[in-house]
């Protein structure tokens, strides 16, 4: 049986907010633990971030996230440290939306992710890995994230999109800038502020251009879809356009691409689970599931009480935001059996890492699809499989970015 990492300090010492420490350390697991057990619905008050109510347990998540009418999105999406800026008035789009809102938004593109609309992209999914998968097939070491995860997720939803193939390496930059503006690495030398601020603002005006142009020449692609959408039988106003495609750009690779590679990471470092992939094709569906629960790829949102609630014997006050780790619930010991344990043949898997309620992910069938596709692919012709040098995660204490993981493999050639 597996256990999870100790935590031996105070819980006025626990820390679960540093990019930082996420960065150096992983997935603060331990102290999630810790909270679960002593202290599941928490008063976190740090210098480095705005005060907030830790909830750790599965339950509790769920709950809170079912319950829209007590806890609200505004004003505050996630929990930040505090040399990261306010979402403020910087987009409006489906994360910062509540009911009824939320729905009507949603509504414009939401025939677009459903598991039948979704399955009709199997073959052009299946098409990007073969390609991308067969460019690196052989004996050979490479970044897994700069040449297998990340260009494939973002083809597939930059051509959801419609974007030309030139411009798809723009998703990558303004992706990585946008969700971790925190990153010495994406700063380039500026300040958090100026990198979230100068990559929102380059998407924003590339895709008013692309808007425009689909609004004279409409095409069978999502852009298209959302200048044309309509809320209350009005045209979706610029500024919800423009941040509606913000979250499809991020949203639509980031959390994918995380999955993807931290996926990877967990059949390297539990090679017996691995085996038992290439030996029996029908795990791989369950596989994709542990690999969501494992990896969590987003980490946390918050929501703000709109009336005073109790949870667990504590008073959360009208105004007070509470922090949602999802990341904490995935491992919670009264919902999964030995939750420290990577097992692909789970046969109970109540995971949240698509959320739950109100905001359940919109392309979680669409994530499950590219999983799915490059597991399958991988199972069936990776014969050597191993780590070549230390990855490198992303400071961020919002999304499990991994920026590097240098791998050594052994790829036959596609069947095809």
């Amino acid at each position: 049986m597996s256990h999870p990492p100790t935590a031996d300090s105070g819980l006025d010492a626990i820390d679960i907010i540093s990019p930082e420490k996420f960065a150096r350390e992983g997935y603060p697991h331990a102290e999630w633990t810790r909270l679960r057990q002593e202290a599941p619905v928490y008063w976190y008050e740090r210098d480095h971030c705005e005060p907030f109510w830790a909830i750790t347990k599965h339950a509790d998540i769920i709950d809170i996230g079912k319950r829209p009418q007590d806890f609200i999105i505004a004003p505050r999406l996630a929990i930040f440290p505090l040399t990261v800026p306010p979402n403020d008035d910087r987009s409006h789009h489906l994360l910062t939306m509540d009911p009824p809102e939320h729905g009507k938004y949603r509504r414009i593109v939401s025939k677009r992710f459903t598991p039948r609309t979704t399955q009709r992209w199997a073959p052009r999914i299946r098409e990007f890995t073969e390609q991308t998968l067969d460019s690196l097939a052989g004996e050979r070491s490479f970044d897994f994230v700069a040449e297998c995860s990340a260009p494939i997720t973002i083809a597939v939803i930059a051509e959801m999109l419609g974007l030309p193939q030139e411009d798809w390496r723009l998703l990558f930059r303004w992706t990585n800038e946008i969700i971790a503006p925190d990153e010495p690495e994406f700063q380039r030398g500026r300040t958090a502020e100026d990198t979230l601020q100068e990559a929102t603002d380059e998407l924003f005006e590339y895709f008013a251009k692309l808007a425009e142009e689909r609004r004279r020449n409409p095409k069978d692609d999502i852009v298209s879809v959302v200048v044309q959408g309509e809320v209350d039988g009005s045209p979706v106003p610029v500024f919800e356009v423009l941040s509606y495609f913000q979250l499809l750009v991020v949203a639509g690779n980031e959390t994918t691409r995380n999955a993807m590679t931290g996926g990877l990471l967990a059949f390297i470092e539990h090679p017996e689970e691995w085996q038992k992939l290439r030996a029996d094709p029908a795990l791989v569906d369950a596989a994709v599931e542990e690999v969501v629960r494992w990896t969590t790829p987003v980490i946390q949102f918050s929501r703000t009480a709109t009336r005073d609630v109790e949870i667990r014997g504590q008073k959360i006050r009208e105004g007070e935001s509470v922090g949602l780790f999802y990341a904490s619930g995935n491992r919670d010991e009264d919902v999964f059996e030995d939750p420290f344990a990577f097992r692909i043949d789970r046969e109970q898997n109540d995971h949240i890492g698509f959320g739950r309620g109100t905001h359940v992910c919109l392309g979680a069938h669409l994530a499950r699809l590219e999983l799915r596709t490059m597991f399958t692919q991988l199972r069936e012709r990776v014969t050597e499989l191993a780590v070549a040098g230390d990855f490198e995660r992303v400071h961020s204490s919002f999304v499990g970015g991994i920026k590097r993981v240098p791998i050594h493999w052994t790829l036959a050639p596609s069947a095809t």
